[in-house]
């Protein structure tokens, strides 16, 4: 009897299906020579400092470098306390019983470095010594199926991976653990979690943040002409940005009193050839999904998560945006199966059939896994959200095996007296992948026609138009422009020789980037304001008290990441990294614990209630620190956190401002203020002062 480990329920039952195994035990199903059975995930992971017999912070324990390192089963919260969870407990005693009965094992849990540690922990907590198989898939259809179970790789072909993994595991933990309780006991203002990936997306947001809100726009004017040649209007606009408005406005009054007439200077026309767009990665789709549909990172994930489990797609949690050369055969199958549903049939239709683009053929930039597919099987009824990402998958595929689009653009320099203006314009020669209608054929650019043009011409100018303009702050982070930011974050570092070292290794991996925007909302170190991500006072706090120190540098993650694959490769010794991250932990832990970080910025308030002792202000409450006065106000209300002077206004004054957008239990907004009564308890007070 052989025993198939898959990662979730519905990944196992579809293997089950096609290995013909169908009858249904408790937590597996049996049948034909195979188990299959499941986890839910992450069933074993490693324990925290509590499971090593160390409660609370202590000071004097840090930093905790646990040697060995303890495995433990799932843990879930239960009020303040983490308990066993029941479920994975029931599983994990499934797996184990099949895992004693069994000749050997199939691995088929996802195929990359967190499904192989999944596995892993799961044979090294049960201290399993079976021989195993990896099945190694892209895709849930019964070809892909097949194909993996022809092609089984001994269970040691991914050592190299596994060690990755177990890698990135413990060093995270290590510098999670450490940097967390070392800091929060500095602080000694509540917790203040850190860790190698969420601590710089968080500096990255709340320097964005930083720079958009001290950014001082500066007015500006230009002058735009329309001018009028041969029956036909074009517009110019100035070079020159004029800082004051009356410059602008006496050259428009020279020109019109003289009736000067434009002179052409210089025209330049070139051919530009725009390449289709390569296939979705991970991050490619997640962006594209937030752009166009405002979905959440991990919404897109979940999504292309489930659309897989149903076999319409390949699988998701990929870096790359190319296939390799043996996957090219299927690819006209693939457009061949788009063409038999109508929704698709104009688009496959105007392809040239036989002469596909072949650009997304590149071995060597080939990871774990290809580039995202559509498969053959074709869905004919989605929910909207699934339609959506399909159609943004499904179009993109028919975007990249098209022809260039070939553009013809003209840029016309104009000279009126001494100021120089330019006019641009394009044609389009060829549509090629713009004709096709998906995520990235936005409208074409605007084309501006021209009448025949000579240099040294002279052209009629018909209006003239002062434009007010200013300049513009950086733009505060969408999730679409973060994931962009952590994606090229290593390109952001100063020196050239680790710049170098790290193109294109950004902040986490595909499939770890959204998780870690929601544990920073989670965190309350962010939040979603409409379409942006804005750090909130606990956030921004946070970013003061390591923006300067390498744990909030993105070159520290990169090189993580570049260790991990030299790792995987087995061009690193995995036992040397972790010492250099306990060392570097060490360091990390014994900085923050030797500064007492002061709070200088909290006003001193005096307690409303017994009128003596001055308030304790944390992060989530106020609170007296008179055990018998007791005094006690938290901070977030209807999902709005009290600001500092909000806080100082409802102490002395006895109400805050007007708070805006608070939510009641309906998810109704509203807005009020917070009221002070007399039993020092609060209340809302509306506009109208109805309480």
């Amino acid at each position: 009897m052989k025993v198939v480990l898959a990662e979730k329920p519905s990944v196992a039952r579809e293997i089950a299906n096609l290995l013909g195994v169908s009858e249904k035990k408790d937590g597996y199903l049996a049948g034909n020579g195979y188990n299959v059975t499941w986890a839910f995930g992450h069933l074993i992971a490693l324990g925290m400092p509590e499971d090593y017999g160390i409660s609370g912070f202590d000071k004097k324990a840090l930093p905790f470098l646990p040697n060995p390192f303890i495995l433990t089963l799932r843990k879930v919260k239960k009020g303040k306390e983490l308990v066993i969870d029941k479920r994975a407990d029931h599983q994990l005693r499934v797996i184990e019983r099949l895992f004693k009965e069994c000749e050997s094992i199939i691995v088929a849990t996802d195929a990359g470095r967190e499904g192989e540690l999944i596995f892993r922990y799961i044979y090294e907590y049960l201290n399993c010594k079976k021989t195993f198989q990896r099945l190694w898939i892209s895709s849930l259809t019964e070809k892909a199926i097949q194909e993996g179970f022809k092609n089984l790789k001994p269970g040691n072909y991914y050592d190299g991976l596994y060690a990755a993994a177990q890698c990135r595991s413990r060093a995270d933990w290590l510098l999670g653990i450490n940097s967390t309780q070392a800091l929060s006991t500095a602080t000694g203002d509540g917790i203040y979690s850190l860790g190698r990936v969420q601590t710089p997306t968080l500096a990255i947001i709340c320097k964005r943040y930083q720079e958009n809100q001290n950014f001082t726009s500066q007015k500006y004017w230009q002058i735009e002409l329309l001018h009028h040649k041969d029956f036909m209007e074009f517009k110019s606009l100035s070079v020159t940005k004029f800082t004051e408005k009356k410059q602008a406005e006496d050259l428009v009054k020279l020109i019109e009193r003289n009736h000067i007439q434009s002179a052409i200077t210089a025209i330049d026309t070139k051919t530009v050839t725009e390449q289709s767009p390569l296939l979705f990665d991970l991050t490619g789709l997640q962006k594209e999904a937030n752009k166009r549909f405002n979905f959440t990172a991990e919404e897109t994930l979940n999504i292309a998560q489930s659309l897989y489990e149903k076999k319409f797609i390949t699988y998701p949690r990929i870096g790359s945006q190319y296939i390799p050369e043996d996957v090219w055969p299927e690819i006209p199958d693939l457009i061949r199966a788009l063409h038999e549903n109508e929704q698709y049939k104009p688009f496959t239709s105007i392809l040239t059939w036989g002469n596909f683009n072949k650009k997304i053929v590149n071995y060597l930039k080939v990871t774990d896994h290809h580039g995202l597919l559509t498969t053959e099987k074709v869905p004919s009824a989605l929910s909207g959200q699934e339609k959506a990402i399909y159609e943004l998958i499904a179009f993109r595929l028919l975007e990249s095996v098209s022809q260039p689009c070939i553009k013809e653009i003209t840029t016309i320099t104009l000279k009126i007296l001494h100021y120089d203006f330019a006019a641009k314009g394009s044609k389009v020669l060829q549509k090629g992948w713009r004709s096709i209608y998906g995520s990235f054929s936005d409208d074409l650019e605007k084309v501006q026609e021209f009448p025949e043009l000579k240099k040294g011409m002279e052209v009629k100018i018909k209006t003239i138009n002062v434009l007010d303009e200013k300049t513009q702050a950086p733009a505060l982070y969408t999730e679409a422009s973060l994931l962009s930011a952590m994606e090229n974050a290593g390109k952001e570092i100063e020196n050239e020789e680790q710049k170098k070292v790290l193109k294109n290794l950004g902040i986490g991996t595909p499939a770890t980037r959204a998780s870690i925007i929601e544990i920073l909302l989670d965190r309350g170190y962010i939040l979603r304001k409409q379409k942006s991500l804005i750090p909130t006072e606990k956030g921004l706090r946070v970013y003061e008290l390591v923006k300067d120190r390498k744990i909030a540098d993105v070159s520290l993650n990169a090189e993580w990441e570049l260790d991990f694959q030299r790792i995987e490769n087995k061009e690193l010794d995995a036992t040397a990294f972790q010492k250099q991250i306990e060392v570097y932990t060490q360091s990390v832990t014994e900085e923050f614990l030797q500064h007492h970080v002061e709070r200088s910025d909290l006003p001193k308030l005096v307690c409303p209630k017994c009128k003596v002792q001055h308030l304790i202000i944390h992060h989530t409450i106020i609170k007296c620190p008179d055990e018998n006065c007791n005094w006690l106000q938290f901070r977030n209300i209807c999902e709005i956190q009290l600001s500092l002077p909000d806080i100082e206004s409802l102490v002395k004054k006895g109400k805050t401002s007007l708070i805006r957008g608070m939510k009641s239990k309906s998810g109704n907004q509203f807005n009020a203020y917070i009221a002070l009564n007399e039993d020092h308890t609060t209340s809302f007070t509306f506009e109208h002062k109805n309480k």
